[in-house]
């Protein structure tokens, strides 16, 4: 789940009893819990839940985000306003009663609306991301180097060092506090030499493979009137990978296979099959031959239609793939969820992969995906990073359709599965693990009471 850049999360999280062992099957939904006041023993509700986190999202009124429009457009009437907000592009709804905008809502209408888009690029101007600068070197070292046989290239080793500091006394002195840390994947092809250097407790578990998101997991009792920290430093390598689908001789499924099955099939609240997507797969992929060609189809799409805007929390959103659709944006692990969700209703295996990414001075959280095709194996697509604007060949053009550049750390070969050891109380995101979570005895910690960092050095240079 990729968010505005700040490396302090301002709002709160998302929630899951995700009380399950590690394995292949989805948390289960929520259930009563206490609310985190030991003794109280009042029932845990969704609902309650849902509303803190609407109103945590929601949380500026049409005065703030009429200022920021201002800026660019002086003029700007509640006739434009509505406007914008039936279309989807300025984000809103009523909480408790009151008209309220998403905190991102007025910088992601310069995102979302074409007129607005090409308003702030004309004042502002325009400069690549610094991944895009990063990928400048990065996908032709990788297209010079990955053949068919040897796809994975240009490797790149880091030492990382990841904090997350809860607040002080945001738990009673004396109480032990649980922590799971992001930590890079060890059974991915292209991420290699694992090797933990330092935790800031003597005493960690990290997770197994067969556990879907990879956690350091470590306990500390709180002291007064200091912050809880928690640390991790790890070195890695992660490379480049491409796969040139339209190169690849195409090769017909095995519909009983368990990786066919499974990866073909709905899941949960994210990946199901309605009438409207069923039907946009339907229209996208028609005439087309190859389990390729299909995917060329949908991913040309999705990156021709919906813009990236900073995304809510997704426990808030019901169906990701429907709101990418019906509001026509959606961040990285969004429109991946769409990408997903159309590929396997069109007959081709699909899953989430998620983690951060990692070039220099630009490192955030990311998701992307993964397609499967029969005698080559799983093979990326990152759906967000798109068609770069960058591109100066047909090959860069589509290099994210079954590539992935050598800045990435992998932490997650899937979405909302449980952690290891089971956490007690309902997660603050339910469908990635970046971040980190955090509890103790009394309750989950939310985002507002604990701050995450990353440093990172490249050691190639």
């Amino acid at each position: 789940m990729a968010h505005n850049i700040s490396r302090h999360i301002t709002f709160l999280g998302t929630a899951l009893l995700a009380l399950a062992a590690c394995g292949t099957a989805p948390a289960p939904a929520p259930a009563p819990a206490t609310d985190g006041t030991p003794g109280t023993g009042t029932a845990y509700r969704w609902e309650d839940d849902l509303r803190q986190r609407l109103a945590a999202d929601f949380c500026l009124t049409e005065e703030q985000v009429t200022d920021y429009i201002r800026r660019y457009i002086p003029d700007v009437t509640a006739e434009q306003m509505r406007m914008w907000e039936a279309s989807g592009a300025l984000e809103c709804m009523v909480v408790d009663g009151r008209r309220r905008y998403f905190h991102a809502a007025a910088p992601n209408l310069f995102r979302i609306d074409p007129q607005c888009r090409a308003i702030k690029e004309a004042a502002d101007g325009t400069a690549p991301s610094g991944s895009e600068r990063a990928n400048m070197e990065n996908l032709p070292e990788i297209l010079g180097a990955a053949t068919g046989q040897s796809p994975v290239a240009a490797p790149k080793r880091m030492r990382v060092t990841y904090t997350l500091t809860v607040d002080a006394d945001a738990v009673p002195a004396g109480e032990t506090v649980r922590c799971w840390l992001p930590y890079p994947r060890r059974d991915v092809p292209r991420q290699s030499d694992v090797r933990l250097l330092s935790a800031s407790e003597a005493e960690y578990t990290i997770a197994p493979d067969s556990c879907l998101h990879s956690t350091l997991y470590m306990e500390r009792r709180a002291v007064a009137g200091e912050p809880t920290v928690f640390s991790e430093t790890f070195e890695y390598t992660s490379s480049g990978e491409r796969h040139d689908l339209r190169r690849i001789a195409p090769q017909p499924y095995d519909t009983a296979s368990p990786v066919y099955r499974e990866y073909t099939s709905e899941r949960e609240r994210h990946i199901r099959f309605t009438p409207r997507l069923r039907a946009l797969a339907a229209r996208l992929t028609e005439g087309a031959a190859t389990p390729a060609a299909r995917a060329e189809r949908i991913f040309r799409h999705i990156c021709d239609t919906y813009p990236w805007a900073s995304a809510r929390e997704y426990s808030t959103i019901d169906n990701i793939p429907e709101y990418v659709v019906a509001n026509g944006h959606g961040d990285c692990g969004q429109v991946s969820l769409l990408f997903i969700t159309l590929c396997r209703i069109s007959g081709i295996p699909a899953r989430f992969q998620s983690g951060f990414m990692m070039h220099p001075g630009a490192w955030n959280l990311h998701d992307w995906a993964e397609i499967y095709l029969e005698g080559t194996g799983w093979v990326p697509v990152d759906q967000s990073f798109g068609i770069p604007g960058h591109a100066r060949n047909n090959d860069e053009r589509l290099f994210f359709l079954g590539g992935i550049d050598s800045w990435r750390m992998v932490v997650n070969n899937d979405c909302g599965m449980p952690l290891h050891p089971a956490k007690r109380y309902p997660r603050s995101e339910t469908v990635d693990f970046q971040r980190g979570e955090v509890e103790w005895r009394g309750g989950n910690l939310y985002f507002t009471q604990w701050s995450y960092d990353m440093k990172i050095e490249y050691l190639d240079n």
